[in-house]
């Protein structure tokens, strides 16, 4: 009967998890539950300090592991003594998944008498002279107890044991599975139920890119993977935009330079405007052009008003820098690219159009609103503002390159990061990605959007707290998940970020 009371709490406290609310990352709560687990583990359990365990473990404790069955106190002690511990040239190593933590409230009449932790951990093994061997992954759920003003581990589950992928031989893949939401089918649901074949996700922590998740088939029934490569739309612009500022840090073009000394569109010729056309003015969307000289009544290139004057989006633009930077280097697009951004950051599974290392069995087909795939043409030239191909690793190591300073001068990259025109109430343009800034906690966004038909990606950091956001969709549903995605990872901002892109 008492076992039963035991598992019968046990079960109460997590289901507890869906009213008590998760705290913040930031609260005190959640960094004294930080601390307390670190200490735990880290030099109790990883440095068999005995005294450490048995401060915190109450004579109730009970640990439930799904392969091992479930230990008292008496019985963990004795385990951890006898085989954790029994061995120093073997040991066994724990480290948590900082970015995988939970921490729920208990509370009984308005008051907090303990916490739920949620996260995934990882088991090593060291050995002497020898790095340590990742061996399992797994998910844990642990209750802590206030008992006069001491927290005490009172239950700890420890479950879905996995043994990590190897990575071709390379050694074990880091990018472990980690859940989106409470576990990992229900993104596989929202995707069926709105009609989207695969999305991946780059997540980005503490300026590094620490998960890539990819769900659902790339087409028919071929699962997406890391190497799965999608058209990514206008996300092509910022990859642009970093290739020329590295120029200009170069000193081979000048930011506020006429571009004519480069190149003149022959639609342009002895325009008045002409030399007042700068990489500033296209890079922050003042350019002065139509989207697309096809969408226009001419379908001819021509200036609506006087560039560096008013916003207006642009596609004609950043395609005019394209064929500057070609005229004025004698190098391709693809060929700078390579040698400036995409071989430094390791992006090898990146290009702005068809090579023959792309494998077709990788593309994820775009589709239509009712899921049905979307017959595609492999384009074999570069287009500046639009048709990159890239996973959503590669974008994420670009991101994460462009959250710790996009490879430039402090000078050049305060001009990046800085508000060079506005769109609207609430967003501004710097050289070459949308600025929110005065979100919560003072904190700045960097996003751009990219979309057609059967295509949507997002690229979102920000740039106080160090995180960031890839989600590539093959759907034109994609959207729908947006939201709660960055409510999930980015639970301060998000709603703040769609609320003033929706305006």
């Amino acid at each position: 009967m008492k076992h039963f009371k035991s598992i019968l709490f046990t079960l109460l406290s997590i289901l507890s998890l869906s009213t008590s609310g998760q705290v913040s990352k930031e609260s005190k709560l959640f960094q004294e539950l930080k601390k307390v687990d670190s200490l735990f583990f880290t030099q109790g359990f990883n440095n068999c300090n005995f005294q450490i365990l048995e401060q915190y473990i109450p004579k109730n404790f009970e640990f439930y592991h799904d392969e091992n069955g479930v230990q008292n106190r008496e019985e963990f002690l004795r385990g951890f003594k006898e085989s954790i511990c029994s061995n120093p040239d073997r040991k066994p190593i724990r480290k948590v998944v900082e970015e995988s933590l939970q921490v729920y409230r208990l509370k009984n009449n308005g008051e907090t008498y303990g916490a739920i932790q949620k996260g995934v951990h990882l088991f090593y093994i060291k050995e002497p002279r020898k790095k340590l061997l990742l061996t399992n992954i797994a998910k844990f759920t642990s209750v802590w107890r206030l008992d006069q003003g001491q927290w005490k581990l009172t239950r700890v589950l420890s479950y879905d044991h996995k043994e990590p992928k190897a990575d071709h031989g390379k050694g074990f893949n880091a990018n472990y599975p980690m859940p989106l939401f409470d576990n990992d089918t229900k993104i596989e649901s929202l995707l069926k139920k709105h009609k989207i074949p695969s999305i991946s996700i780059g997540l980005i922590q503490q300026g590094k890119v620490s998960q890539i998740r990819n769900f659902g088939v790339q087409k028919d029934t071929i699962k997406t993977g890391m190497n799965t490569f999608y058209k990514v739309a206008s996300l092509t612009k910022p990859i642009v935009a970093n290739i020329v500022l590295k120029l200009v840090d170069k000193k081979i073009l000048d930011l506020d330079e006429p571009l004519s000394k480069y190149y003149v569109d022959k639609d342009l010729k002895h325009h008045p405007y002409l030399n007042k056309l700068t990489i500033r003015n296209i890079l922050s969307h003042q350019s002065g052009f139509p989207n697309w000289r096809y969408l226009t009544e001419t379908k001819k290139l021509h200036f609506k008003r006087e560039p560096g004057t008013q916003w207006e989006y642009s596609g004609e633009g950043f395609e005019y820098l394209r064929k500057v930077i070609e005229n004025k280097l004698k190098k391709s697009l693809e060929d700078i690219a390579q040698e400036v951004l995409f071989d430094p950051l390791e992006m090898k599974n990146t290009s702005f159009y068809w090579t023959k290392n792309l494998d077709d069995s990788l593309y994820a087909v775009e589709h239509d609103e009712n899921g049905k795939e979307i017959a595609f043409e492999k384009y074999t030239k570069a287009n500046a503002a639009a048709n990159l191909l890239t996973t959503a690793e590669d974008y994420s190591k670009f991101l994460a390159h462009v959250l710790n300073g996009a490879g430039l001068s402090q000078e050049l990259y305060k001009e990046f990061i800085k508000p060079q025109t506005k769109e609207k109430d609430g967003i501004f343009w710097g050289l070459g990605m949308q600025i929110l800034p005065n979100l919560d906690k003072n904190e700045t966004v960097l996003m751009h959007t990219g979309g057609d038909y059967g295509t949507k990606t997002i690229a979102i950091i920000t740039l106080k707290s160090k995180k960031g956001l890839v989600l590539f969709t093959n759907s034109e549903n994609g959207m729908v998940l947006w939201q709660k995605l960055l409510n999930e990872y980015l639970p301060d901002y998000g709603s703040d970020i769609m609320s003033r892109n929706m305006k």
